[in-house]
């Protein structure tokens, strides 16, 4: 259970570095931050899967380069449903999932070392 806390606590503040390192998207607040990874993260658990299952086709042509349309699509979705998190658009979408996901990927490194 702390650990699933810590990696929403970790997951907002790289949802704020997000903010920081790229223009195209704005948070209001370490609040706002945290509504939105938990957003992000129902919206990555419920509706991705089903997504990728509907996109099998497209994604096996693009040889899975359409996971990352569908990553931005989450990214982007989150932020049409919390206020004070804001996305510009498709593109802003695409970078910041890509850059959210790399923290993502260090935050699980780092929580699975302690």
């Amino acid at each position: 259970m702390l650990k699933l806390i810590l990696k929403w606590l970790l997951s907002a503040a790289a949802l704020l570095g997000v903010a920081y390192i790229y223009g195209g998207v704005s948070v209001a607040s370490f609040g706002t931050a945290m509504i939105a990874a938990l957003v992000i993260g129902l919206l990555n658990m419920l509706v991705r899967p089903i997504l990728v299952v509907l996109t099998i086709p497209v994604t096996l042509i693009t040889l899975g380069l359409f996971l990352f349309v569908i990553n931005a699509l989450m990214f982007w979705a989150g932020s049409a449903l919390v206020s004070g998190f804001v996305v510009n658009g498709f593109w802003a979408a695409l970078l910041g999932s890509l850059i959210y996901s790399a923290l993502g990927v260090l935050i699980d490194a780092l929580l699975e070392r302690a």
